[in-house]
């Protein structure tokens, strides 16, 4: 599995640990930044981290900033991307079966970088069940191309 991570000042620590996390994991991860805590635009990381996702380049991608809302409304902005904002396992794995979501949106001062590790674990592991949520995400598909 290849993924893409980027992050904003307000989630580098976040982003940083959860980098960390996954190559102890032997997942390959492309860090495209922010690698300080100088202040920087979220969207522009965003629109990086989708677009390598919808080109194929990595297969999922994760986005950290103060809150993961900003991130989620800026990646949700290009087609194919289906970017949740995840606080709880729960939502982890109900976002990737149930929706096939690709790229997951963490709030470094929401959640402590504990939770974050497992909810990373829990959105990795999680695979889309397909079936009558395929229907649903067609449909989100369609609403796209309106």
């Amino acid at each position: 599995m290849k993924l893409t991570i980027g992050c904003d000042h307000g989630g580098r620590r976040l982003k940083d640990a959860i980098v960390k996390h996954l190559h102890e994991k032997n997942i390959e991860v492309v860090d495209i930044g922010t690698y300080t805590d100088d202040s920087v635009d979220f969207p522009s990381y965003a629109e990086e981290v989708a677009n390598q996702v919808v080109s194929g380049q990595s297969e999922l991608g994760i986005l950290c900033c103060g809150t993961g809302i900003g991130m989620s409304i800026a990646a949700n902005k290009i087609d194919g991307i289906r970017a949740a904002v995840v606080s709880d396992t729960f939502s982890a794995r109900a976002t990737r079966e149930h929706n096939n979501s690709n790229i997951l949106c963490l709030g470094e001062r929401v959640i402590g970088e504990g939770l974050a590790l497992l909810i990373v674990d829990t959105w990795l592991e999680a695979t889309f069940a397909g079936d009558r949520h395929q229907r649903r995400l067609n449909k989100i598909i369609e609403l796209e191309r309106k």
